[in-house]
């Protein structure tokens, strides 16, 4: 039987909410399938739901290092100079991006070009052909950085391998007050005169520098790297004794154990050592250089990327530098308010005893009582969550009071590149993994 014919008027919203339902339809499957801007954007992948959020990828530190103070002598910047810092990964990725601070100065930081390339070879400024990508900040190609502020770059597709060397290039024309830096790198970064930030070749690169300047953090997408250990520690965790441009600090060592070892946490290994660093008192001037542990815990270990593990390196400077921390009781009130802090974020923590220093200049017993009594507690399991024994493991067997010779850089306070590889086979890999905070 035939059907009466529909009204024009009826017809019409019938073919509307057909029209509207396609529209639904196409709208979810490209939404699915990576439409807009999602299926270009690391961060918009990040976003998005997964059953597996492992393959979906996410960001993760590969290299930071922490602003320590004011560089002297910059009262106007390093304007018109290119600075081309050389900085060492941890694992690689397919994306990256980097942090830049103006943390020390009191005017404010205007990066007009910056770029990121894989080096060509290893401590060298000229970067591996097809890797030179240039930076923005919000899709700009510049950024201005408030005084004591930090930023973050967009991201770069970029094939970052594991355990390569980066070079990220900052260009500033105009003067800009104190410039942020990190003095002991233990790495050669490069200066040249002029905006050369995407020269992929070394060649104006004429000038030296044993600093990190405004670079404080390289993060990479990755779809393997399950999250990061952030290490905060004095000038053993910054490897002030290490080999220059060998990568031989301790945390250098342990990234290799991750990197290789079967059953190992895949995590990149971020490197908070500042020489002289103290858990309980700041450094001189405003805002203060080398800030205390505790000052900088939030800044340098909570909030970088993916951090799942956090490891402290620190209390023998309190003893040591003038004034002396007598009393053990209060660096370990210290040390427990970093692992309160990191429990708050439900992070564990590592703890390390404190080290040897019979034979250095500033020994005396009763300083070195001071670091026994603290080493009893933490060994008591009262501070930390795990402990890794850096005392045990570079302590002279046949003089416990001070380093062993095969370990000792010769100033009987730093380890040698062989003391800083035995603190990193110290560290039972298992404790990185915890997930719930101890009862303390």
């Amino acid at each position: 039987m035939s059907m009466p014919p529909m009204p024009r008027r009826t017809g019409y919203a019938v073919l509307a909410a057909l029209a509207a339902v396609v529209i639904l339809v196409s709208t979810a499957i490209f939404i699915g399938l990576g439409g807009d801007t999602g299926g270009t954007d690391p961060r918009a992948q990040g976003a998005r739901g997964s059953a597996d959020p492992a393959s979906a990828g996410s960001w993760v530190g590969t290299w930071s290092t922490s602003a320590a103070a004011a560089e002297p002598r910059t009262l106007r910047g390093l304007s018109g100079m290119s600075i081309r810092n050389v900085v060492h990964t941890t694992i690689g990725g397919t994306s990256a991006r980097i942090q830049l601070s103006n943390f020390y100065s009191s005017r404010p930081l205007t990066i007009t070009h910056a770029s990121l390339a894989v080096a060509a070879a290893p401590s060298n400024p000229t970067a591996a052909t097809g890797t030179m990508r240039r930076l923005t900040f919000n899709n700009r190609s510049w950024v201005t950085i408030p005084p004591g502020k930090a930023v973050t770059s967009d991201p770069a597709r970029l094939a970052v391998p594991d355990s390569a060397d980066l070079l990220v290039t900052t260009y500033t024309p105009q003067a800009s007050g104190s410039v942020t830096y990190h003095p002991h790198a233990r790495q050669t970064s490069y200066l040249a005169r002029g905006d050369r930030t995407e020269d992929t070749a070394g060649a104006a690169y004429t000038q030296q520098s044993p600093y990190w300047r405004y670079l404080t953090g390289v993060d990479v997408w990755s779809k393997q790297a399950e999250g990061a250990v952030a290490v905060l520690g004095d000038s053993i965790t910054d490897g002030i004794t290490s080999t220059a441009g060998a990568n031989h600090r301790w945390t250098d060592f342990l990234s290799e154990r991750l990197r290789s070892e079967p059953g190992a946490p895949r995590f990149g290994v971020l490197n908070q050592g500042i020489s002289g660093n103290r858990v309980l008192s700041d450094g001189t001037q405003y805002p203060p250089n080398n800030p205390s542990g505790l000052s900088r815990f939030n800044r340098d270990v909570l909030s970088r990327t993916g951090v799942k593990a956090v490891i402290v390196e620190l209390g023998v400077n309190d003893i040591l530098r003038i004034p002396h921390e007598t009393d053990p009781h209060r660096i370990v009130w210290g040390l427990k308010r970093l692992t309160e802090q990191a429990h708050a974020r439900g992070l564990r923590v590592v703890g390390a005893t404190l080290t040897p220093f019979y034979g250095h200049r500033g020994y005396t017993p009763q300083l070195d009582a001071v670091r026994e009594r603290v080493n009893a507690q933490i060994r008591a399991g009262r501070v930390f969550d795990e402990v890794v024994d850096f005392d045990k493991a570079l302590r002279d067997p046949i003089s416990p009071l001070r380093l062993r010779p095969m370990y000792d850089s010769g100033d009987h306070l730093h380890p040698s590149d062989n003391g800083y590889r035995a603190m990193a086979r110290a560290l039972d890999l298992d404790h990185l993994r915890g997930r719930t905070a101890a009862e303390l």
